[in-house]
């Protein structure tokens, strides 16, 4: 009886305690809200840390790019829905119909969008503290570019938000609204070097959307890793060097370095200060850029498309003594009734032709090089695609492949071009003789010319131009700015062009006022001057050139718009880059002012 009594009051004990937890749970659950609220003030948050964008130094360790500070607002639509609008409007000055706008732009309403770019610390630092009473609402810091030399706009390009485009575009997820990338130059050539790796953190947040600490102690967060740093190829001294001579001047410089491909200057007339496209005003100085008259953001020195001139006739006798249209030693007559020329002694050779740029000897060389083994039209259609396949050897008529984005090609006409214009069978020497002297339908940019010097220079052989010596990342830069490319001309062809090239800068198309001081005449400049017609206005000055003639050092090609014959103005302003990046300085201070203060333009930019 006694355990039958225990077995009952035990088994009451069970079933009261089980009641009790049951009651107990149930006014936990539906009647008692306090655990639910408690779980409520506790929210994760995943915020994403912007990394440091890559550096940028010139070749000489100088710091060109650095990035300072900003703070984005950032929203997420799905947490703002219980804000109080009108309070947050009055507080970052927004009007209600603005503020619903940008939110309609962010793409995923569970995560953050930027409402207001780039505040400054000032600003930031005012928000601060009013902040927490906005759920949804936090601030990203991330950082903008900076310039401090105001030099090389062109050629550094500018990084801006990412557009819709291309967001869609990005298959790797890597990007969201609000992102900046490059968007011209080296910014966005090396996007993926210099954006670095985004960082994680996971913070805990009260119901007053103040972070209370890290989510597990921080052991999930991931640190942001900065951006490769670049060491551009630029010499910035030089670069700003050759900015200032063409000041109130059109036209480019293009300074490479022979032996490498590297790219000692960019320059491209007018130009702008690159600080310009960084910071909050950015879309409103696009648009006056863009609406300059001189086309700053044009950029001349890789897109221009100028006639060679007659810098192209020291191609034009590699490509006939290669063929053996030429002869060393041949001479030919000065015949002006063929085509213009100015007063030189006559006849000419190769050497001679190029000292004196001699007009009528080209026309008949490329005659030779047109009409070899016959002159029905079969033979002039297989010897000009050979011409032409040559010229193209040279970097002509196509892209180089420079490590900026909108590299023009230039123009080569193709046969199928003359067929055309003329009808197939019915055009002939008579009508492609122009391109013996660089004119005509033949066009080239800047980049091109001052490859073609670095050919020459180096007997016959060039590495692509480029910007970047190298990337932190890889230890050097990219893989095909390592290659080299042989031009199809006998090395002992290139000897008789330099020569000339050599004589024509002491004692022939090149003006006195280019030559170097009698204390840097030890310097070897070999150059050809070139004069382009301009049917628009006065003609266009080039020149080319490189030096010390033995192991040269800088090749360099300039094009002045309207500046007339290329031997005066635009030979004295290579050579006195020349000077500059050889010699670290300039003897010739009041021909670098009177050059500085040239102006050549319809206006003054």
């Amino acid at each position: 009886m006694q355990f039958e009594r225990r077995k009952y009051v035990f088994f009451a004990l069970f079933i009261l305690v089980g009641l009790l937890f049951a009651v107990r749970l149930f006014y936990l659950q539906l009647i008692d809200d306090s655990y639910k609220e408690a779980a409520n003030r506790n929210v994760v948050e995943r915020l994403i840390e912007q990394p440091h964008r890559g550096l940028i130094y010139d070749r000489n360790g100088k710091l060109i790019v650095y990035n300072e500070p900003v703070y984005d607002l950032m929203l997420i639509p799905y947490d703002f829905r219980q804000v109080d609008t009108a309070a947050f409007c009055r507080l970052v000055n927004l009007s209600k119909e603005e503020l619903i706008k940008r939110i309609r732009k962010i793409p995923n309403p569970r995560k953050g969008g930027v409402i207001i770019p780039q505040l400054s610390r000032q600003e930031y630092a005012r928000l601060q503290e009013f902040l927490s009473d906005f759920r949804g609402v936090y601030v990203q810091a991330r950082s903008v570019r900076v310039y401090p030399h105001q030099s090389l706009a062109n050629a550094l390009g500018y990084i801006a938000e990412i557009s819709p485009k291309e967001l869609e575009k990005d298959t790797t997820g890597y990007y969201q609204q609000g992102d900046y990338v490059g968007k011209s130059g080296i910014e966005a050539f090396y996007e993926y070097y210099m954006r670095g790796k985004k960082g994680v953190q996971y913070v805990v947040k009260n119901n007053f959307n103040q972070v209370v600490g890290a989510y597990k102690g921080g052991k999930l967060d991931q640190k942001p890793q900065a951006g490769s740093e670049l060491i551009a190829s630029i010499d910035l001294d030089l670069q700003a060097y050759g900015e200032l001579l063409m000041s109130n001047k059109t036209g480019a410089i293009v300074a490479i370095e022979p032996s490498s491909g590297e790219i000692l200057a960019l320059i491209s007339a007018p130009s702008y200060d690159p600080n310009l496209l960084s910071g909050p005003s950015l879309s409103k100085h696009f648009a006056e850029l863009l609406q300059h008259p001189g086309k700053p953001l044009y950029n001349r020195a890789i897109q221009s498309r100028y006639p060679p001139g007659s810098t192209f006739k020291t191609v034009q006798a590699l490509i006939g003594l290669q063929i053996g249209a030429l002869q060393l030693h041949d001479y030919l007559p000065c015949n002006q009734k063929l085509v213009g020329c100015h007063g030189h002694p006559s006849p000419t050779n190769v050497l001679s032709s190029i000292r004196y740029s001699c007009n009528p000897f080209y026309y008949l060389a490329f005659r030779r090089i047109i009409l070899q083994e016959g002159d029905d039209f079969q033979h002039i259609v297989r010897n000009y695609k050979r011409w032409k396949q040559y010229v193209e050897s040279f970097g002509f008529g196509r892209h180089l492949g420079i490590d900026i984005a909108n590299e023009g090609s230039g123009y080569l006409p193709d046969v199928d071009y003359f067929n055309r214009m003329y009808g197939e069978g019915r055009w002939n020497f008579s009508n492609v003789y122009s391109l013996s002297i660089g004119q005509g339908e033949i066009g080239v940019t800047p980049l091109q010319m001052a490859n073609l010097a670095a050919i020459i220079a180096n007997r016959g052989y060039y590495y692509t131009p480029h910007l970047i010596k190298e990337v932190s990342a890889l230890g050097g830069p990219l893989p095909i700015y390592r290659q080299k490319h042989v031009v199809p001309i006998d090395t002992a062809y290139f000897s008789p062009i330099i020569e000339g090239m050599e004589m024509a800068f002491k004692a022939g198309t090149v003006s006195w006022q280019a030559q170097l001081p009698a204390e840097k005449q030890d310097i070897v400049i070999c150059g050809k001057t070139g004069t382009v017609q301009n049917p628009h206005g006065e003609d266009h000055a080039t020149f080319i050139a490189f030096a010390p003639k033995q192991n040269p050092k800088i090749a360099i090609a300039v094009y002045v718009e309207n500046a007339g014959f290329g031997g005066v103005w635009a030979a004295t302003i290579a050579s006195l880059m020349i000077e500059k990046y050889l010699t670290g300085d300039v003897l010739r201070k009041e021909l670098e002012k009177t050059t500085i203060q040239k102006s050549f333009s319809p206006k003054k930019y």
